[in-house]
């Protein structure tokens, strides 16, 4: 009786314990010697075991022998960050219009972003306009659609423009990034300085009399600037088109506008200033 009690209770003590393992993520078997099989070679982790008609194929003549299939070609490296950038500049020089520069930019992959995005956001408008929008990075309607601002950051932007009697077809609109960031984060440095030679020669190629740069990013990128969008808003700075001086405003990104409407009243300001010197 008592022998059948202390078998019960063992068996109990036995599952109640492998209970508390499988709970704590322990569910494989190992021996009592320890393994770093992070560090083990793949080959180590089975036994190679060759199957009869290899072993059987080796054992024949080279002219009999069956052809073994090819190594898979290894994927191409991706550049550096500097040659990446030193790529852009090359390919960027090379762009005699518009029309060059976009196609350059759909073969370039320099810019991992490309891989993630689903197509290139390039321009939007009219790229004999006098004025010329330049703001961070497409998001994910604008991703969808292949255009810059066309989300609700762009409905409000066609608002602002409309107050001062302006719109699409008498504007350029663009971007510093030209695809999208995974999540809308925010371009790292180093995406931004890849991306920087192709919109130095939009903006020289679009050669517009006013430049307006869009957000913190876009202003301190093409104007560099290092203080922030709020304290350089709305101040007119010089920007060397690679053919003339032009005269360039930073003012607030519309996406920052939509979350903090008591800056509009900056924006319509900065707005007004556009249409005084296009007017002047």
């Amino acid at each position: 009786m008592n022998a059948t009690l202390d078998k019960a209770s063992r068996d109990t003590a036995a599952a109640e314990l492998l209970a508390f393992y499988a709970e704590a993520g322990v569910d494989a078997m190992l021996d009592e010697t320890p393994h770093n099989r992070f560090g083990e070679p793949a080959a180590e982790a089975a036994p190679a075991v060759r199957p009869k008609s290899q072993v059987s194929d080796e054992r024949r003549p080279a002219r009999h022998r069956a052809p073994q299939p090819s190594a898979a070609p290894a994927a191409p490296v991706p550049p550096s960050p500097d040659e990446a950038v030193m790529a852009a500049r090359e390919a960027a020089r090379s762009a005699a219009t518009l029309d060059d520069l976009r196609a350059i930019l759909m073969r370039f992959e320099g810019c991992t972003l490309k891989a993630s995005a689903r197509q290139l956001v390039f321009a939007d408008g009219n790229p004999e306009g006098r004025v010329m929008f330049v703001g961070e990075a497409p998001g994910a309607e604008e991703d969808r659609e292949g255009l810059p601002f066309v989300g609700r950051s762009g409905k409000l932007l066609d608002q602002m423009l409309k107050a001062i009697g302006l719109d699409r077809t008498g504007v350029y609109i663009a971007n510093i990034v030209p695809w999208r960031p995974p999540g809308n984060r925010t371009p790292t440095p180093q995406e931004m300085a890849i991306c920087l030679p192709f919109i130095l020669r939009q903006i020289e190629l679009a050669d517009p009399d006013i430049l307006v740069c869009m957000g913190g990013p876009s202003s301190q990128t093409l104007l560099g600037f290092k203080e922030g969008i709020r304290r350089m808003r709305g101040n007119w700075m010089t920007f060397h088109t690679g053919k003339r001086e032009i005269r360039a405003l930073p003012t607030f990104h519309p996406a920052y506008l939509l979350r903090t409407p008591l800056e509009k009243r900056f924006a319509w300001r900065d707005f007004l200033a556009i249409r005084k010197a296009l007017d002047a």
